[in-house]
């Protein structure tokens, strides 16, 4: 294959790649923002369309690199990355026909005899399987074109989940991208951007991790659970995500069993509630709540503040009447 053909390949294969990938997007994720994605995306090729053909015209040649000389990316996209097997269809492809579309690459920024790559990361993993060299375009990149090829090659990858987006969007800004960049670089518009954002920052990281990528997880649903996040959250999740009940489930469920935790209401048959009165007759009643972490009681009539304050004053008497009357039960 030419020179020429190889650089036209890498174009072809991508804009193919980005369309299916778009294509099945929408049908995940509903209309609205995969619309939005989708044009955006479609512009951003019509960008690599001229990037390829500057490329054919400036005379880039393919060259061949020790894969084992190349990095990945300077900041992380996705939650998990999944290993490439013997089985898999690029690898096998690769191995029955050679490395027919390039990566590309730059020089790394401060390593010396080393590459950083910005496209192309899993045919790099099928090359090392096979314990090839690997072939690719070497070009001068900074950090902005590097975060943008990234998101070309994530929109024609398996898509980001949607939490997989609202990190990969955080990570980007707190790495001091601005909004415009990492709009580029993940094919949305303010609007989305702010969103995924917001999403990221109010999820606290520990949960993100205990409950993985969720892939059928979508914007409704992380927004719903960002919006019942509370300073407490993670201690009152915590014992929830290290039983095995919570880990042997997959990370849709793992997100469902979370965000029914915490949006959990006691139904009314949880909650007992009477009243009191005493048994000589005085006026003064109390109405008594209990349910299975609270016991309210509330004093009704005159006297109802002076009774208060006796029980007040005596609560550390009524407390250790009522352990050791736990202790002699054995409890």
């Amino acid at each position: 294959m030419s020179r020429r053909d190889r650089l036209k390949g890498l174009f072809d294969d991508t804009a193919q790649e980005l369309a299916a990938a778009n294509y099945e997007d929408a049908a995940v994720r509903g209309p609205a923002g995969p619309v939005r994605s989708m044009a955006l995306t479609l512009g951003r090729m019509e960008e690599e369309t001229r990037a390829m053909q500057e490329a054919l015209l400036s005379g880039e040649r393919v060259v061949e690199l020790d894969p084992d000389l190349v990095d990945i990316s300077f900041i992380r996209d996705r939650l998990v990355d999944a290993p490439l097997d013997m089985e898999d269809e690029l690898v096998q492809s690769i191995s029955e026909n050679g490395q027919e579309v390039p990566i590309l690459v730059r020089n790394h920024p401060t390593v010396e005899g080393r590459y950083q790559i910005a496209y192309g990361h899993r045919r790099l993993q099928a090359v090392k399987l096979l314990g090839r060299k690997v072939q690719a375009i070497i070009r001068k990149l900074d950090d902005t074109d590097v975060v943008i090829a990234q998101g070309i090659e994530n929109s024609a990858r398996r898509n980001l989940s949607y939490v997989e987006r609202a990190v990969f969007a955080e990570n980007l800004e707190n790495s001091g991208f601005e909004r415009a960049v990492i709009m580029k670089a993940l094919s949305t518009d303010k609007t989305e951007l702010s969103k995924l954002i917001s999403v990221a920052k109010a999820v606290p990281a520990e949960i993100i991790k205990a409950v993985g990528i969720a892939p059928g997880i979508g914007r409704r649903k992380w927004l719903a659970l960002a919006q019942v996040i509370t300073g407490n959250t993670l201690a009152k999740l915590q014992k929830l995500m290290v039983t095995e009940s919570f880990q042997k489930l997959d990370s849709d469920q793992r997100f469902e069993m979370v965000f029914a935790e915490l949006t959990r209401k006691l139904r009314t048959t949880d909650i007992t509630e009477y009243e009191w009165k005493p048994k000589t007759g005085d006026q003064i009643r109390a109405t008594i709540k209990a349910s299975a972490n609270t016991f309210t009681l509330a004093l009704k009539t005159a006297a109802a503040p002076d009774f208060g304050d006796f029980i007040s004053s005596r609560l550390d008497e009524l407390y250790q009447a009522y352990r050791t009357d736990k202790l002699k039960a054995g409890d």
